[in-house]
């Protein structure tokens, strides 16, 4: 998963998986989503990658994005923030210097049926930004 932050201007947003970043972990996700789709715990993973992936549509579109984007596994998120042991994932973060602010919460990203409702949310937000 891309954890770089691409270069554009505004405040950068950060998504975290509800997935760790060890390759036993991956091949397991991985499995997991083929088998029992509906049972994988990660919602933005679910939206977003196809197989090993990301879907061309998904990162053709944070691409475009006016503002950066990022993406770190809860595990990789929790070394840098191990104050945040209490949020739930999967989540997105506006960052701004070190300061995280909620950008969409679990339960926004967990009620989402379909890529374009991710697509449709962020753009809402980020025009809100």
């Amino acid at each position: 998963m891309n954890k770089k932050l691409l270069s554009r201007s505004g405040k950068p947003v950060l998504f975290v998986y509800n997935a760790d970043s060890s390759l036993f972990n991956q091949v397991g996700d991985f499995i997991h989503k083929t088998i029992s789709p509906k049972t994988y715990p990660c919602n933005l993973c679910s939206l977003t990658y196809s197989g090993a992936s990301m879907k061309k549509d998904w990162k053709e579109f944070i691409n475009l994005l006016p503002v950066k984007v990022g993406f770190l596994h809860k595990d990789e998120f929790l070394k840098f923030y191990p104050d945040r042991q209490n949020i739930t994932f999967p989540i997105a973060f506006v960052k701004e210097e070190n300061l995280l602010t909620e950008f969409i919460s679990t339960n926004e990203i967990n009620q989402l049926k379909s890529l374009e409702d991710l697509k449709t949310l962020v753009k809402e937000k980020v025009a809100n930004l």
